[in-house]
């Protein structure tokens, strides 16, 4: 997978929102950041790119919302298009992650706070892109193991 020297910024997109979490510099823990609130595309694009050079991100992980069976839909699409046009804007390495029921699970974690619907609802972006990034960065890191196990000694 490779080993970004930076942090990795984790995006859920949205019509309306977009949650977003950036991870730790050493990659192991990912913490929520205000949501951004959508305005236009290109206004977006530039508040992004200048989190990423903020937050130092080598990498942005962007939730690729796949069909339960793993098929792509309009959505996800649209997601991976948007991934596209932030690598090129951003000039950063964007990877698309899937983010089959993060949301559910979001929803999941929310209800049981015992958070009103409106705090929850604000909530559920952000809470989105957090279970997004420490997914993949479980993943990677368990990757980084199993390639150091692997790979020949020296």
């Amino acid at each position: 997978m490779g080993d970004p020297h930076g942090r990795v910024l984790a995006l859920d997109l949205g019509k309306r929102r977009i949650g977003l979490a950036v991870s730790d510099e050493l990659g192991l823990t990912a913490q929520g950041l205000p949501t951004l609130e959508r305005t236009n595309k290109a206004q977006d694009l530039e508040v992004l790119a200048r989190l990423i050079r903020e937050k130092n991100a080598a990498l942005v992980v962007v939730g690729h919302p796949l069909h339960l069976s793993g098929a792509e839909g309009r959505q996800a699409n649209w997601a991976a298009q948007f991934a596209r046009t932030l690598a090129m804007h951003a000039e950063v390495e964007v990877r698309l992650w899937d983010e089959r029921l993060t949301s559910v699970e979001a929803g999941r974690i929310l209800s049981q706070s015992g958070m009103s619907r409106k705090k929850k609802s604000a909530a559920v972006d952000r809470l989105s892109a957090v279970l997004i990034l420490q997914s993949y960065l479980d993943y990677s890191a368990g990757q980084a193991a199993l390639d150091s196990r692997t790979s020949p000694a020296q």
